[in-house]
């Protein structure tokens, strides 16, 4: 991270309980250190033990990593960067409107057979990625399956999900596969208006449909990361806080631009308490 991104996220990192006063044993490195090594992996694609000699222990790395993934900071960090930075583009800091896709990636031999599948329409072996962005294309919620869920089944739980930490969200866009059942269901149970925007048949070739590209520009943001580039993890678990970690570098570098054109910001958002690290 550069300094001015930095400056944007330390006080966002949850506090460690030994850093509150509460006991524990302090963390052997520093916590931009362990960052920088985590965001390396994710960028880069390489293996844990193939860290730089730069960085901390690569197991060190990876128990952080684990620690966050199991207690849910990497989606407390995550969602508080996503509240500064809509804010800093003049958003609220809760969302009322977001778009659901899906996206099938090649699994690699350490995916666990029971967590994989084959995906007849993409002709993929291996799992799916479902997500919920806001229309600035920010996460606001995501589901690692195997390839073979299909979009409306997973939609079921993702968007309960979402809607349950989001309670301004109201209306989702989606594609032609979300039609069916599902829309009455939304309405009914999560009193969200799901509106399916569908290609028309006579238009050929490539064509930019409303709502619908935002989700895939995030798709297109997070294929940046080259740990992404196909799914290398044993556990959903694990990719789905892969794919937190690639949203977290879109947007510190958004905040760190920002603040390198208008200074440090006056106040920072309301976050939750925080929780032991």
């Amino acid at each position: 991270m550069t300094e001015e991104e930095w400056a944007a996220v330390r006080d966002m990192i949850p506090v460690p309980a030994w850093a509150g006063g509460r006991g524990g044993r302090p963390e052997e490195y520093c916590h931009r250190d362990i960052l920088d090594a985590i965001r390396y992996v994710v960028d880069n694609g390489v293996k844990w033990p193939a860290l730089p000699a730069d960085y901390p222990p690569w197991k060190a790395v990876h128990r952080f990593f684990t620690r966050w993934r199991k207690q849910g900071l990497i989606g407390e960090f995550h969602d508080r960067l996503r509240a500064a930075t809509r804010q800093a583009q003049g958003r609220d800091a809760e969302p009322t409107a977001g778009v659901i896709d899906s996206q099938s990636a090649k699994g690699t031999s350490t995916v666990e057979a029971a967590t994989s599948g084959y995906d007849g329409g993409k002709k993929i072996k291996g799992r799916k990625r479902h997500i919920v962005v806001d229309t600035l294309g920010l996460i606001l919620a995501v589901m690692v399956t195997p390839a073979s869920t299909g979009d409306r089944d997973a939609a079921q739980d993702l968007l309960a999900r979402a809607a349950s930490r989001h309670h301004r969200l109201r209306r989702v866009w989606a594609d032609s596969g979300y039609t069916g059942m599902l829309v009455g269901w939304c309405a009914v149970a999560l009193n969200l208006i799901l509106t399916v925007i569908r290609r028309s048949d006579d238009r050929k070739g490539f064509a930019v449909l409303p709502k619908r590209w935002i989700v895939e520009r995030t798709f297109a943001w997070l294929t940046r990361s080259r740990r992404l580039a196909r799914d290398y993890e044993r556990l959903p678990a694990s990719s789905e806080a892969m794919i937190l970690w690639s949203m977290t570098m879109v947007m510190t570098r958004r905040l760190g631009r920002r603040r390198r054109r208008t200074g440090p910001a006056p106040a920072r958002v309301p976050i939750p308490a925080q929780r032991a690290a």
